[in-house]
């Protein structure tokens, strides 16, 4: 006995419905089905949710399981490590309508709800019996009898002409027609993660892979070139970002070894040899985010540039930069990006260490912009210190930078310093690291902005700050000058830190 229970004005009926019971067998085919409805609407008590029949049998969860099984590949792909494409074929049994060819097209608008909409499979293909008539695949999951057509549908048949008789066809899948998706999910152990999604670095796809994909990750490395147009090498990074010049050492798990790449990034143009500098096109929006907050004539010191994403885009604003990278190939690189993007005569470069480049063109530069004639000028300073794993530490260097006398704090230069967090509230723990390394509380005068989420629990974020007087003259001392710091007003995330 089966109990089903359907919303009926502002009561709920219990419905038993007796013998009504699917095989096994029948279970796995969505055309077994029918012969459940044509059984409930023929059972005592049993009202139906419309006049067309059609009555609702499987929720919706068990609906998409269903779907998953009927157009997944073929159990026994389970564990292959060396990727056999011919293996995936398989076998459904789908329902089609004949109709003549020369009215699909007019016919298909009127079937949009019926038709199969699967990725890769054609709605429309020739009948194999008639060379005069098409098939249209239909959902298996809507599609049951000819009863199973809505009513403007028949209609739609009826002046067309045709005859609403719905028909089994055998409808072969091969590897072409599964998403890589599900071939990871066919392929790896069962409950394990799949690897679907990576970064794009022009036609490389750079993937992250877990130990338990690691037995897998040739086979993976060749689905993401067929499934991806466009990727022509896949690599994997095989250890963290932790050396002096920020890369990181990858292995190519298939397609060619080329890593010489081209990418395109909020319309401008980088060049470099992925392997041996910095990129990630995750940080996009957060280069068009920093880039905005700069007006034209407005200076921009970039500590650690990598190739250019930061120093170029604010170039083309009419800013001076001054850019600087530790890494010879990023520092190579930069300059090439700035001629490419004809912003050479805006930027600055250096290949310095971040701590030297703060105290020596950096402090050379404030010590002009901040000079006798500063009041005069109107544009703003702004530091970008993106190096997420130690850019904190390099706050020390601004204190002290400066000798003289401090002029009005509206002039000071703004930090934007990147780091990451592992904390229960993040923005606060970026603001006491920084604070305690300036030797100042910044929690009343910082916003810290949510940049992404890296890992589970590793939060990316930017600290935003002026430099206070105390810190970056000389001789001053936290409340011995008149210069108050105006606060930067917080900016609020997604996440309420």
């Amino acid at each position: 006995m089966r109990i089903l229970w359907r919303p009926f004005g502002f009561s709920r009926r219990l419905l038993k419905v007796e013998s009504c019971r699917v095989t096994e067998a029948e279970s796995l085919s969505p055309l077994a089905w029918a012969s459940l409805i044509q059984k409930l609407s023929r059972a005592p008590g049993i009202f139906l949710l419309d006049q067309r029949k059609r009555f609702s049998t499987m929720p919706e969860t068990e609906t998409n399981q269903r779907d998953s099984e009927l157009f997944s590949p073929p159990s026994d792909v389970r564990g292959m490590t060396e990727l056999d494409r011919t293996a995936f074929k398989k076998t459904i049994t789908i329902p089609v309508l004949k109709v003549r060819k020369e009215i699909v097209n007019k016919l298909m608008r009127s079937l949009k709800r019926a038709a199969l909409q699967r990725p890769g499979i054609k709605r429309v293909i020739e009948d194999p019996e008639d060379e005069e008539s098409r098939l249209i695949m239909l959902d298996p999951y809507k599609m049951f009898t000819d009863d199973s057509f809505e009513k403007g549908e028949l209609s739609i048949l009826k002046q067309l002409n045709v005859n609403p008789q719905i028909s089994k066809y055998n409808l072969e899948l091969t590897y072409e027609n599964f998403k890589s998706e599900e071939i990871l999910k066919a392929v790896l152990p069962e409950g394990q993660d799949v690897t679907s999604g990576f970064s794009r670095v022009g036609h490389i796809a750079h993937l992250n892979l877990r130990d338990h994909q690691l037995p897998y990750k040739h086979l993976i490395g060749q689905v993401m070139i067929d499934k991806n147009p466009g990727i022509t090498s896949v690599v994997n990074k095989i250890n963290n970002i932790d050396n002096t010049y920020r890369n990181f050492q990858m292995e190519v798990l298939s397609g060619e070894e080329n890593m010489m790449t081209k990418v395109r990034e909020n319309n401008y143009t980088y060049e470099f040899d992925f392997s041996k500098v910095y990129w990630n096109p995750r940080l996009s929006t957060e280069h068009s985010r920093i880039t905005e907050l700069l007006k034209p004539g407005d200076v921009l010191f970039d500590v650690f540039a990598g190739v250019g994403p930061f120093a170029i885009p604010v170039a083309k604003k009419n800013c001076t930069v001054f850019a600087n990278d530790l890494n010879p190939e990023s520092h190579k690189w930069l300059l090439h990006n700035c001629k490419l993007n004809k912003v050479d005569q805006k930027v600055k470069v250096f290949n310095l260490d971040g701590k030297d480049f703060l105290q020596g063109p950096v402090r050379e530069e404030l010590m002009q912009q901040l000079g006798p004639l500063s009041k005069e000028r109107k544009h703003s300073v702004h530091i970008v210190m993106n190096l997420p794993a130690k850019a904190i530490e390099f706050l020390s260097a601004f204190k002290s930078l400066l000798d003289g006398q401090p002029c009005g704090s509206e002039l000071f230069p703004i930090v934007h310093c990147y780091s990451f967090s592992k904390d229960a509230n993040p923005a606060k723990d970026v603001q006491q690291r920084a604070g305690t390394v300036l030797g100042i509380s910044l929690e009343a005068c910082s916003s810290v902005h949510l940049v992404r989420n890296v890992a589970p629990n590793k939060e990316m974020l930017c600290i935003t700050f002026r430099i206070p007087a105390a810190i970056l003259y000389k001789n001053q001392t936290l409340n011995g000058d008149n210069h108050e710091d105006p606060p930067i007003k917080r900016q609020r995330t997604d996440k309420d830190f």
